[in-house]
Protein backbone atom coordinates (compact mmCIF):
# COMPACT_ATOMS: atom_id res chain seq x y z
CA UNK A 1 0.00 0.00 0.00
CA UNK A 2 0.94 3.54 -0.80
CA UNK A 3 2.41 5.40 1.96
CA UNK A 4 2.77 9.24 2.24
CA UNK A 5 5.70 10.79 4.42
CA UNK A 6 4.66 14.46 6.36
CA UNK A 7 6.49 16.30 3.62
CA UNK A 8 4.62 14.30 0.73
CA UNK A 9 1.76 15.06 2.25
CA UNK A 10 2.70 18.86 2.28
CA UNK A 11 4.28 19.36 -1.18
CA UNK A 12 1.11 17.20 -2.79
CA UNK A 13 -1.82 19.35 -1.15
CA UNK A 14 0.02 22.61 -1.30
CA UNK A 15 -0.33 23.02 2.81
CA UNK A 16 2.41 24.70 5.04
CA UNK A 17 3.66 22.68 7.99
CA UNK A 18 1.69 24.86 10.75
CA UNK A 19 -1.84 23.78 9.19
CA UNK A 20 -0.95 19.75 9.97
CA UNK A 21 0.21 20.95 13.44
CA UNK A 22 -3.35 23.11 13.36
CA UNK A 23 -5.53 20.24 12.53
CA UNK A 24 -3.78 17.62 15.01
CA UNK A 25 -3.74 20.22 17.98
CA UNK A 26 -7.97 20.22 16.91
CA UNK A 27 -8.19 17.32 17.27
CA UNK A 28 -9.08 16.32 13.08
CA UNK A 29 -6.06 14.07 12.41
CA UNK A 30 -3.89 12.15 14.08
CA UNK A 31 0.00 12.63 14.50
CA UNK A 32 1.65 10.37 11.99
CA UNK A 33 4.82 10.26 9.83
CA UNK A 34 3.07 8.78 7.18
CA UNK A 35 -0.44 8.74 5.87
CA UNK A 36 -2.41 6.00 3.21
CA UNK A 37 -4.00 7.43 0.15
CA UNK A 38 -7.19 7.51 2.34
CA UNK A 39 -5.57 9.87 4.59
CA UNK A 40 -4.71 12.20 2.25
CA UNK A 41 -8.31 12.27 0.95
CA UNK A 42 -9.35 13.06 4.48
CA UNK A 43 -6.35 15.77 4.41
CA UNK A 44 -8.03 16.87 1.02
CA UNK A 45 -11.55 17.50 2.33
CA UNK A 46 -10.32 19.61 5.66
CA UNK A 47 -7.79 21.87 3.05
CA UNK A 48 -10.95 22.68 1.10
CA UNK A 49 -13.28 22.76 4.24
CA UNK A 50 -11.00 25.89 5.36
CA UNK A 51 -10.83 27.04 1.98
CA UNK A 52 -14.79 27.87 1.35
CA UNK A 53 -16.15 27.71 5.06
CA UNK A 54 -16.23 29.37 7.83
CA UNK A 55 -16.47 26.68 10.16
CA UNK A 56 -14.00 26.72 12.58
CA UNK A 57 -12.41 23.40 13.28
CA UNK A 58 -13.71 22.61 16.76
CA UNK A 59 -17.16 22.35 14.92
CA UNK A 60 -16.11 20.29 12.30
CA UNK A 61 -14.48 18.18 15.12
CA UNK A 62 -17.83 18.17 16.29
CA UNK A 63 -19.84 16.95 13.59
CA UNK A 64 -17.23 14.17 12.25
CA UNK A 65 -17.46 12.73 15.86
CA UNK A 66 -21.13 13.01 15.81
CA UNK A 67 -21.73 11.46 12.76
CA UNK A 68 -19.41 8.68 13.52
CA UNK A 69 -21.22 7.76 16.86
CA UNK A 70 -24.66 8.20 14.51
CA UNK A 71 -24.24 6.37 11.47
CA UNK A 72 -21.65 3.91 12.38
CA UNK A 73 -19.09 5.29 9.95
CA UNK A 74 -15.54 5.17 10.35
CA UNK A 75 -14.41 8.65 8.42
CA UNK A 76 -17.36 10.55 7.96
CA UNK A 77 -15.47 13.15 5.77
CA UNK A 78 -14.46 10.50 3.31
CA UNK A 79 -17.44 8.22 3.14
CA UNK A 80 -20.14 10.68 3.06
CA UNK A 81 -20.51 13.65 1.39
CA UNK A 82 -21.53 16.81 3.75
CA UNK A 83 -22.85 20.90 3.25
CA UNK A 84 -22.49 23.61 5.51
CA UNK A 85 -25.41 24.40 7.69
CA UNK A 86 -25.06 27.08 10.23
CA UNK A 87 -21.88 26.52 12.32
CA UNK A 88 -21.51 22.62 11.45
CA UNK A 89 -21.65 20.25 8.61
CA UNK A 90 -24.67 18.12 7.87
CA UNK A 91 -23.73 14.39 5.96
CA UNK A 92 -25.99 12.67 2.84
CA UNK A 93 -26.63 9.75 4.49
CA UNK A 94 -29.68 7.52 3.38
CA UNK A 95 -31.72 10.13 0.71
CA UNK A 96 -31.75 12.30 3.84
CA UNK A 97 -29.51 14.93 5.16
CA UNK A 98 -28.44 14.34 8.56
CA UNK A 99 -27.44 16.85 11.53
CA UNK A 100 -25.56 14.73 13.18
CA UNK A 101 -25.64 16.70 16.27
CA UNK A 102 -29.48 16.79 16.82
CA UNK A 103 -29.92 13.71 15.07
CA UNK A 104 -32.53 15.42 12.57
CA UNK A 105 -33.36 15.07 9.11
CA UNK A 106 -33.94 17.45 6.25
CA UNK A 107 -35.30 16.27 3.20
CA UNK A 108 -32.35 16.22 0.43
CA UNK A 109 -33.41 17.78 -2.59
CA UNK A 110 -30.02 16.44 -4.32
CA UNK A 111 -30.90 12.73 -4.20
CA UNK A 112 -35.38 13.87 -4.39
CA UNK A 113 -37.38 11.40 -6.70
CA UNK A 114 -37.91 14.48 -8.74
CA UNK A 115 -34.15 14.75 -9.29
CA UNK A 116 -33.65 11.63 -10.06
CA UNK A 117 -36.30 11.87 -12.48
CA UNK A 118 -34.32 14.14 -14.01
CA UNK A 119 -31.01 13.17 -15.03
CA UNK A 120 -32.53 10.27 -16.47
CA UNK A 121 -31.29 9.73 -20.20
CA UNK A 122 -29.13 13.41 -20.43
CA UNK A 123 -28.74 13.08 -16.66
CA UNK A 124 -27.05 9.47 -17.05
CA UNK A 125 -24.32 10.52 -19.21
CA UNK A 126 -23.60 13.64 -16.64
CA UNK A 127 -22.85 11.28 -13.64
CA UNK A 128 -20.80 9.16 -16.00
CA UNK A 129 -18.75 11.91 -16.65
CA UNK A 130 -18.27 13.19 -13.15
CA UNK A 131 -17.74 9.64 -12.14
CA UNK A 132 -14.71 9.95 -15.22
CA UNK A 133 -13.66 13.37 -13.70
CA UNK A 134 -13.60 12.17 -10.37
CA UNK A 135 -11.04 8.77 -11.72
CA UNK A 136 -9.27 11.45 -13.69
CA UNK A 137 -8.40 13.48 -10.63
CA UNK A 138 -7.26 11.29 -8.23
CA UNK A 139 -5.12 9.45 -10.54
CA UNK A 140 -3.68 12.92 -11.64
CA UNK A 141 -3.18 13.74 -7.73
CA UNK A 142 -0.95 10.24 -7.48
CA UNK A 143 1.03 10.87 -11.13
CA UNK A 144 1.41 14.37 -9.48
CA UNK A 145 3.57 13.40 -6.53
CA UNK A 146 6.17 11.97 -8.69
CA UNK A 147 8.78 14.43 -10.53
CA UNK A 148 8.92 11.63 -13.43
CA UNK A 149 5.28 11.19 -13.95
CA UNK A 150 4.26 15.10 -13.33
CA UNK A 151 3.81 15.96 -17.29
CA UNK A 152 1.51 12.97 -17.14
CA UNK A 153 -0.66 14.46 -14.66
CA UNK A 154 -0.26 17.97 -16.11
CA UNK A 155 -2.11 15.79 -19.37
CA UNK A 156 -4.45 14.75 -16.81
CA UNK A 157 -5.62 18.34 -15.99
CA UNK A 158 -5.91 19.56 -19.15
CA UNK A 159 -8.21 16.42 -19.95
CA UNK A 160 -10.20 17.09 -16.96
CA UNK A 161 -10.58 20.68 -18.12
CA UNK A 162 -11.41 20.12 -21.65
CA UNK A 163 -14.35 17.72 -19.87
CA UNK A 164 -15.55 20.77 -17.17
CA UNK A 165 -13.52 23.94 -17.70
CA UNK A 166 -14.66 25.22 -14.58
CA UNK A 167 -13.37 22.67 -12.20
CA UNK A 168 -11.83 24.79 -9.54
CA UNK A 169 -9.66 21.91 -7.78
CA UNK A 170 -8.16 21.03 -11.59
CA UNK A 171 -7.36 24.64 -11.98
CA UNK A 172 -5.52 25.20 -8.70
CA UNK A 173 -3.41 21.94 -9.15
CA UNK A 174 -2.74 22.36 -12.85
CA UNK A 175 -1.71 25.97 -11.71
CA UNK A 176 0.65 25.00 -8.82
CA UNK A 177 2.16 22.38 -10.87
CA UNK A 178 3.38 25.34 -12.89
CA UNK A 179 4.28 27.62 -10.00
CA UNK A 180 6.68 25.09 -8.87
CA UNK A 181 7.93 25.30 -11.87
CA UNK A 182 8.27 28.97 -11.72
CA UNK A 183 6.07 29.86 -15.16
CA UNK A 184 4.23 32.01 -12.84
CA UNK A 185 2.14 34.35 -16.30
CA UNK A 186 0.36 30.61 -16.33
CA UNK A 187 -0.09 29.81 -12.82
CA UNK A 188 -1.72 33.18 -12.38
CA UNK A 189 -3.80 32.94 -15.40
CA UNK A 190 -4.82 29.27 -14.07
CA UNK A 191 -5.60 30.20 -10.68
CA UNK A 192 -7.84 33.40 -12.19
CA UNK A 193 -10.03 30.82 -13.81
CA UNK A 194 -10.63 29.05 -11.02
CA UNK A 195 -11.61 32.09 -9.23
CA UNK A 196 -14.02 32.58 -11.73
CA UNK A 197 -15.36 29.03 -12.16
CA UNK A 198 -15.70 29.35 -7.91
CA UNK A 199 -15.62 32.66 -6.50
CA UNK A 200 -16.46 31.22 -3.29
CA UNK A 201 -13.35 28.88 -3.14
CA UNK A 202 -10.55 31.05 -1.16
CA UNK A 203 -8.03 28.83 -1.77
CA UNK A 204 -7.70 30.10 -5.22
CA UNK A 205 -7.33 33.77 -4.27
CA UNK A 206 -4.98 32.43 -1.78
CA UNK A 207 -2.44 30.84 -4.83
CA UNK A 208 -3.50 33.92 -7.13
CA UNK A 209 -1.91 36.17 -3.81
CA UNK A 210 1.32 33.82 -3.51
CA UNK A 211 1.87 34.07 -7.73
CA UNK A 212 1.64 37.65 -7.73
CA UNK A 213 3.53 38.21 -4.76
CA UNK A 214 6.25 36.12 -6.56
CA UNK A 215 5.93 38.36 -9.97
CA UNK A 216 6.44 41.44 -7.58
CA UNK A 217 2.62 42.72 -8.36
CA UNK A 218 1.89 43.37 -4.39
CA UNK A 219 -0.69 45.56 -4.21
CA UNK A 220 -2.63 42.51 -6.71
CA UNK A 221 -0.84 40.51 -4.14
CA UNK A 222 -2.63 42.32 -1.82
CA UNK A 223 -6.14 42.43 -2.96
CA UNK A 224 -6.55 38.67 -3.72
CA UNK A 225 -5.02 37.91 -0.48
CA UNK A 226 -8.22 40.39 1.34
CA UNK A 227 -10.75 37.96 -0.59
CA UNK A 228 -9.42 35.49 0.04
CA UNK A 229 -9.88 36.10 4.42
CA UNK A 230 -13.17 37.79 4.04
CA UNK A 231 -14.16 34.75 2.43
CA UNK A 232 -12.81 32.62 5.11
CA UNK A 233 -11.76 34.81 8.35
CA UNK A 234 -10.46 32.05 9.62
CA UNK A 235 -8.00 30.99 7.07
CA UNK A 236 -4.77 32.06 8.92
CA UNK A 237 -2.19 31.35 6.36
CA UNK A 238 -3.75 34.20 4.52
CA UNK A 239 -3.65 36.20 7.43
CA UNK A 240 -0.11 35.88 7.87
CA UNK A 241 0.68 36.48 3.73
CA UNK A 242 -1.78 39.62 3.87
CA UNK A 243 0.67 40.93 6.84
CA UNK A 244 3.35 40.01 4.97
CA UNK A 245 2.20 41.97 2.05
CA UNK A 246 0.93 45.08 4.25
CA UNK A 247 4.39 45.31 5.51
CA UNK A 248 6.11 45.13 2.36
CA UNK A 249 4.11 48.00 1.46
CA UNK A 250 4.89 49.69 4.58
CA UNK A 251 1.03 49.39 5.73
CA UNK A 252 2.38 48.71 9.27
CA UNK A 253 -0.33 49.50 10.90
CA UNK A 254 -2.71 47.06 8.70
CA UNK A 255 -0.37 44.69 9.00
CA UNK A 256 -0.53 44.71 12.64
CA UNK A 257 -4.15 43.38 12.49
CA UNK A 258 -3.33 40.57 10.46
CA UNK A 259 -0.24 39.75 12.77
CA UNK A 260 -2.48 39.36 15.33
CA UNK A 261 -5.36 37.21 13.57
CA UNK A 262 -3.03 34.67 12.90
CA UNK A 263 -1.96 34.35 16.51
CA UNK A 264 -5.61 34.05 17.57
CA UNK A 265 -5.95 31.34 15.09
CA UNK A 266 -2.56 29.46 15.42
CA UNK A 267 -1.26 30.57 18.57
CA UNK A 268 1.88 28.04 18.39
CA UNK A 269 4.81 27.35 17.09
CA UNK A 270 7.51 29.12 15.15
CA UNK A 271 5.43 31.18 12.61
CA UNK A 272 3.30 32.29 15.59
CA UNK A 273 6.38 33.49 17.42
CA UNK A 274 7.42 35.39 14.16
CA UNK A 275 3.68 37.06 14.12
CA UNK A 276 3.89 37.98 17.81
CA UNK A 277 7.17 39.62 16.99
CA UNK A 278 5.94 41.48 14.10
CA UNK A 279 2.78 42.83 16.48
CA UNK A 280 5.01 43.93 19.53
CA UNK A 281 7.58 45.39 17.36
CA UNK A 282 4.83 47.35 15.45
CA UNK A 283 3.05 48.15 18.98
CA UNK A 284 6.36 49.31 20.10
CA UNK A 285 7.23 52.15 16.89
CA UNK A 286 3.95 53.29 16.05
CA UNK A 287 1.60 55.72 18.42
CA UNK A 288 -1.41 53.17 18.83
CA UNK A 289 -4.12 53.69 21.04
CA UNK A 290 -5.67 50.25 22.34
CA UNK A 291 -8.74 50.01 24.16
CA UNK A 292 -8.69 48.12 27.41
CA UNK A 293 -11.51 45.61 28.79
CA UNK A 294 -13.06 48.40 30.69
CA UNK A 295 -13.06 50.44 27.60
CA UNK A 296 -10.66 53.07 29.04
CA UNK A 297 -8.30 54.50 26.27
CA UNK A 298 -4.48 53.36 26.66
CA UNK A 299 -1.70 55.04 24.85
CA UNK A 300 1.07 52.79 23.93
CA UNK A 301 4.17 55.18 23.83
CA UNK A 302 6.48 54.66 20.34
Amino acid sequence: MTRYSRQDVIRILHLHARQLTAWERAGLISYSEHYSFEALGQLRTLRDLQATTRISAKNIRASVEAMRRVAGMRNPLVEASFVRRGSHLSFRHGGALMDPLTQQLAFDFETSPARQLRVVGAGDAAQRQAAEVQELFLRAVQLEEIPATINQAVELYREILAMRPTHAPALINLGTIHYNLRKYEEAELLYRQATLADPEYALAFFDLGNVLDEMQRLPEATSAYQKAVALVPQYADAHYNLALAYERQGQRRRALRHWLAYVRLDPVGPWANHAKEQARKIMNTEKLSIVSRRGRLVKVAG
